[in-house]
């Protein structure tokens, strides 16, 4: 099985897309000559020419609602936006437009349109920088959003992204683009709305996305020194959420831990937490723990920055702590 970076995966993806369908194009700023902030375009406008790969203004409000317009006529428009920090200047376009126009006309107009952002903390990209709007934009109906952690599922729920009839936020953590998994030769999809067990335990349920696997992995390596057994379950999208895979799991380890590098405060793990409780709660034998990202603006600093994330230690010490008592 061949590997591959992230963002040569979703790299493959697009292509594909561009080159299975002549309704796709690509819009964005400096995804053109320069190859695009994060080099995932690059190569693309000498290959497939500027009526598909077209460099925008810098203004996410006009080309996010050229892309409506163009989902809205029958074309399949992918639009790339620097950073997700920058969707607070189309949130009008997202949230108004783009989630509400298939609604509103009754099924009538479609908006197959798919939003990818960098998102995250962790690269040093200071406070305007380093959001995580994928959790404000999953409470919005009409809209998908995941939020892959690998490769694989990168380039699998891209490919299922381009196709579906929706909007669909692809929000790519930043600080995994470098990131390198195997990724199978033959084609697949992964539906939109399934979460992944990656590893299999008995003794705790880890579960978290994007970034944030990379943390939980941490613990369950040093949950294994202790003899901890823990189950690790990668949500991947965040609406729809795949509640019904994270309660099986509670049910048999009876015991839950939900991380979210980005703020605690607001976070998606509040809402699998929620559900779980409400749904779940005859099989726990500890309370939950939920851990986010520090509530304060992400620091430039790395050390301070390192202090706002998510620390595998402190997490385990929360664990033995109200769980565990090891």
């Amino acid at each position: 099985m061949p590997q591959l970076v992230m963002r040569e995966a979703i790299k493959k993806g697009l292509e594909e897309a561009l080159q299975n369908d002549p309704n796709v194009l690509i819009l964005g700023e400096d995804i053109g000559a320069y190859g695009g902030a994060y080099a995932v375009t690059d190569g693309f406008l000498d290959k497939f020419g500027p009526e598909r790969i077209k460099d925008t203004p810098i203004s996410e409000a006009t080309f996010i609602g050229t892309g409506i317009g163009a989902a809205s006529a029958g074309l399949r428009p992918i639009i790339e936006l620097m950073s997700i920090s920058f969707s607070l200047v189309g949130f009008d376009q997202i949230v108004n437009m783009a989630a509400n126009i298939r609604y509103m006309s009754g099924g009538q107009i479609d908006v197959p349109m798919v939003i990818r952002a960098p998102t995250g903390a962790g690269v040093q990209l200071a406070a305007t920088h380093s959001q995580s709007f994928e959790t404000w934009l999953a409470e919005v109906p009409g809209l998908y959003c995941v939020c892959p952690s690998n490769p694989k599922d990168a380039l699998g729920l891209l490919r299922t992204a381009i196709k579906d009839n929706n909007p669909v936020i692809f929000a790519e953590p930043a600080l995994l683009y470098g990131t390198k998994g195997d990724v199978p030769e033959e084609y697949y999809e992964i539906p939109l709305g399934s979460a992944s067990v990656v590893k299999k335990g008995n003794d705790i349920t880890l579960v978290s996305y994007g970034a944030g696997m990379k943390v939980i992995e941490e613990v369950s390596t040093i949950l294994d020194k202790k003899n901890i057994s823990s189950e690790i379950i990668d949500l991947r999208s965040l609406s729809p959420i795949d509640y019904a895979t994270i309660g099986e799991s509670v049910k048999k380890t009876n015991k839950l831990l939900a991380l979210d590098t980005s703020r605690r405060n607001g976070g998606i793990m509040a809402e699998v937490v929620a559900d779980v409780q409400e749904n779940f709660n005859d099989w726990l034998d500890s309370p939950i723990i939920r851990i986010g990202a520090k509530d304060v603006p992400w620091p430039y600093n790395k050390n301070l920055e390192s202090n706002a994330y998510p620390d595998p230690n402190e997490i385990v010490d929360e664990i033995n702590n109200k769980i565990l008592n090891l």
